[in-house]
């Protein structure tokens, strides 16, 4: 069993915070990473697996149980019956914009537009990451995934995988557990053969939120450069640099609520000026009334809206919390170029955090009637 010296969490977790595990386990490996999690669920002892650490929120006390550190890597090409399409199947730790930077160089459309997103290729599903109007499910076939329940790997197709808003089988929300306990071993996406060559720019959100005119058309290395750009824009692209060099902006967890789901009646008790967008388009369903039953009457229409998405940023601010506020005496904050990230200036404990993230839920509350829910996932420390 491939098992390393420990070290505290706030050196692997982009938020910066979490103790130091009871054992750690480094899989490299398809192989290693199965056995290692066989091993460890034989135990019964508290578990975690670890990607990138772009998506957790650690508590501040030492982690007594076993952190599994998926290192994995590795991108193959098979084959999809779709013509114009290609699959990847793609190792669970690999680099998630390393994938997306790689599909950009071969040409392949389906996940430009979520360049720059931290973590690892097999944390995309259980989030259902997206941005800009492209979301993993659009692209997604099928995982390969052990199952803790039973230790089995399978196969499993998209279709059984639960996705929805920042949402799986696999993810377990705050305050309740996953429907599919299971780790991802792989990922296979079909993405469309393009090229090189510019393409009309699909999606109102991407073309808005990149600057591009309706109609226009652009490569997918200029659709790349235009979301890293405006992410960097927000503090949203992680450095390389060292902690006492680095922006501390980027020393998040992304987002850290998530923008609300909530009814078209809801949504229009808030000002209208609040950013808004249907989380799914109408569709006409055709009435079927049996001859023999027909009356000469046809029932009305359903007139019932969609469901709305609505921006917490603009929430959280227009709740009197601006960019760069923070708590008398504490070392966490909203980042200075985006309301919806909560960012550890230097040396801020979990319980700092913590603390902000509450205190914004209260204010959004007590304002708009709304609680906003975390975004990444909680260890160790409670909302």
């Amino acid at each position: 069993m491939p098992d390393i010296e420990p070290v505290p969490l706030s050196k692997l977790t982009t938020l910066r915070t979490g103790g130091r595990p009871a054992r750690m386990i480094a899989a490299t490996t398809r192989d290693e990473l199965v056995a290692a999690l066989r091993e460890v669920w034989s135990t019964g002892e508290p578990w975690l697996v670890l990607g990138g650490g772009s998506n957790l929120f650690v508590g501040d006390s030492d982690y007594d149980g076993t952190v599994v550190r998926i290192l994995t890597s590795g991108i193959e090409r098979v084959p999809s019956a779709r013509p114009g399409y290609v699959r990847l199947r793609i190792e669970a730790g690999h680099d998630w914009d390393d994938l997306v930077a790689h599909t950009v160089r071969e040409g392949l459309a389906g996940i430009e537009g979520m360049s720059g997103i931290p973590g690892t290729v097999g944390a995309a599903p259980v989030q259902n990451v997206g941005a800009y109007g492209q979301e993993i499910e659009q692209t997604l076939v099928e995982v390969e995934l052990i199952d803790e329940t039973t230790g089995d790997v399978e196969t499993v197709p998209v279709e059984q995988l639960g996705l929805g808003f920042r949402t799986s089988v696999f993810k377990a929300h705050y305050g309740s557990v996953a429907e599919r306990p299971s780790v991802i071993l792989s990922v296979t996406l079909e993405l469309e053969e393009v090229g090189d060559a510019p393409r009309l720019v699909r999606g109102e959100q991407l073309g808005r939120a990149l600057g591009y005119e309706p109609g226009a058309a652009a490569t997918l290395r200029d659709v790349r450069h235009r979301v890293l750009a405006t992410r960097r824009a927000k503090g949203m692209v992680l450095d390389d640099l060292p902690d006492d060099r680095a922006d501390p902006d980027t020393r998040s967890a992304g987002s850290f609520f998530q923008n609300a789901i909530v009814s078209a009646a809801f949504a229009r008790t808030l000002p209208p000026e609040c950013p808004r967008w249907p989380v799914r388009p109408d569709v006409e369903v055709d009435t079927v009334i049996p001859l023999e039953s027909y009356d000469g009457i046809v029932p009305a229409a359903s007139t019932s809206a969609p469901d709305v998405k609505v921006s917490a940023a603009w929430l959280i601010e227009h709740s009197g919390l601006r960019k760069g506020f923070s708590l008398p005496r504490s070392r966490a904050g909203l980042s200075t170029k985006h309301a919806l990230a909560l960012t550890n200036r230097g040396g801020a404990t979990a319980g700092e955090i913590a603390e902000l993230a509450r205190f914004i839920q209260q204010r959004v509350q007590a304002e708009f009637g709304l609680l906003l829910q975390p975004e990444p996932v909680l260890i160790d420390v409670e909302l």
